[in-house]
């Protein structure tokens, strides 16, 4: 647990860094910028990856994970977001031990609340996906509830309980506060918070979905989750070149 929280450290420390030497640059350039205006209005495509996922896969030996994030700046402020990833997640929770294992896709719209100098592409935005998961559960072992204890248990691996759950599939919505920086050309690092809520959800039976690879965790009675990313990702500029009209 110290190994993550030292990363995570690390990263959000870097980040914050970059963010505040981004806006020392925007201060210094902003008088040369200010009477220029952008008139090409660039489409941009960004792709990249999700930092955190393979960094705890390296000191979790219960969890296996990334994510492949990309947004589309098809009109000023407003980005086409989506991400699409796959987990497997081993859990201990109360009574059964259960693997999950899946993947997913989220879709949505982004809209940049950050005003950019010429030739920036910096944003602070807020956000909206619909994410959809394809999993399976796999009961490991669990433990039988007793009422009284004249007799010692153990732990059943070989029950009817014992075995796979496959063709599941979860449906959320997912709210998103984020920020992406430039560090060095057409490289952004960026973070951002997911608040989630359960819209549909295909549930085993006898044993419900208390892990949705992209959701996250999810419990009895409470269809909400959080979540969090740091992504790395690169920009590529595409510009439509306005046709001139000869007289």
């Amino acid at each position: 647990m110290k190994i993550k929280h030292i990363w995570l450290f690390i990263i959000s420390f870097f980040m914050f860094f970059t963010v505040f030497c981004q806006e020392l640059k925007d201060n210094s350039i902003k008088k040369s910028n200010d009477s220029i205006t952008n008139k090409n209005n660039p489409i941009r495509l960004r792709a990249g990856i999700d930092l955190f996922k393979p960094i705890i896969s390296q000191f979790n030996s219960d969890y296996q994970g990334i994510e492949l994030v990309g947004d589309l700046n098809f009109y000023k402020n407003i980005f086409i977001a989506a991400e699409l990833g796959s987990e497997k997640k081993t859990i201990q929770s109360e009574q059964i031990n259960f693997t999950t294992n899946g993947s997913y896709l989220k879709l949505g719209v982004d809209y940049n609340l950050y005003k950019n100098l010429k030739g920036m592409n910096n944003s602070i935005y807020l956000g909206l996906r619909y994410g959809r998961s394809v999993h399976s559960h796999k009961v490991n072992n669990y433990l039988v509830y007793i009422t009284h204890h004249y007799w010692d248990t153990n732990l059943t691996q070989n029950g009817y309980a014992t075995g796979e759950r496959s063709t599941l599939s979860s449906g959320w919505l997912e709210f998103v506060f984020g920020m992406k920086t430039e560090l060095i050309l057409n490289f952004y690092l960026g973070i951002s918070v997911r608040l989630s809520r359960i819209l549909s959800q295909n549930q085993p039976e006898n044993f419900g979905n208390l892990y949705v690879p992209g959701f996250n965790k999810v419990t009895d009675g409470n269809n909400f989750g959080a979540a969090f990313n740091y992504t790395l990702t690169y920009s590529f500029p595409f510009r439509f070149k306005k046709k001139s009209i000869n007289p």
